[in-house]
Order: structure tokens, then C-alpha cells, then sequence
């Protein structure tokens, strides 16, 4: 009789403990899925360049400052139909697999010239030159 009243102690006991468990389980999940709203696509050979223009560009950055940045870091700027946008072919070697990934950016601009987005897709590699 002694060891049934135990258990029910012991039970009684873990209650504040599940429901921490619980808590930090559901804020773990929660953040999870806030981290892919910052993302524009859903190829993850492209994400390490997702995470660097998110970094290098975020919305509002004038569209002298992108154009520099895709300039300076030797990205081919490729002519876009739409004046509120600029095109690029972005290439990047992820560091700790060594594979390269390239992507096509289409930067999107309000009226003022402001980064409003951008979106990612996929392109061929091509062999990388000196």
C-alpha cells in the first residue's frame, strides 16, 4: 500500500515539471517557423545566400546601395523588363560543405528606390573563373 501511495506522490511531483517541458517545447517549435518567414526560398542549396543578403540587404536599403554591393562583390547584373527591379546572378561556395550554390536574385523597389523584397531561384553552376 506504501508504494502505490508513492507513486501518486511521485506523479503529483513531475506535474510542474511536464508542463515545463511542455512550455519550452512549443517556444522551440514557435521560433522554428518564425526563422523561414525571413527566407525567399524554399531550395536549400540557396540558403546560405538567403542568410547573406539578409544580412547585407535588408528591406529599405536604397537600390544604389544594392547595386554597389552586387557590383563590389562581382555578381553579374543582368537587365530586368521592369524598372522596380534589378537582376542578378549570385554564386556563393558554402564554406563548410565546399559546394557551390547560384542563384538568380530579383530585387524589388517601391517607388523611392527602396528595397521592398527579393526572391531566389535556382540557376545553373557554371565553372567558377579567376
Amino acid at each position: 500500500m506504501m508504494r502505490r501511495r508513492n507513486f501518486v506522490w511521485l506523479w503529483a511531483a513531475s506535474q510542474p515539471v511536464l508542463a515545463l517541458v511542455g512550455v519550452i517545447l512549443f517556444v522551440s517549435v514557435s521560433s522554428y517557423g518564425c526563422k523561414d518567414k525571413n527566407r525567399h526560398t524554399s531550395d536549400f542549396r540557396l540558403h546560405k545566400i538567403d542568410e547573406m543578403l539578409n544580412v547585407e540587404l535588408p528591406p529599405g536599403t536604397p537600390r544604389a546601395r544594392v547595386e554597389y554591393f552586387l557590383n563590389s562583390q562581382g555578381y553579374r547584373i543582368d537587365g530586368s523588363p521592369d524598372k522596380n527591379a534589378v537582376i542578378a546572378v549570385v554564386r556563393h561556395v558554402d564554406t563548410e560543405t565546399l559546394q557551390p550554390a547560384t542563384a538568380r536574385a530579383t530585387f524589388r523597389f517601391d517607388s523611392n528606390d527602396k528595397l521592398i523584397s527579393y526572391e531566389l531561384q535556382s540557376a545553373p553552376d557554371a565553372p567558377l573563373r579567376p
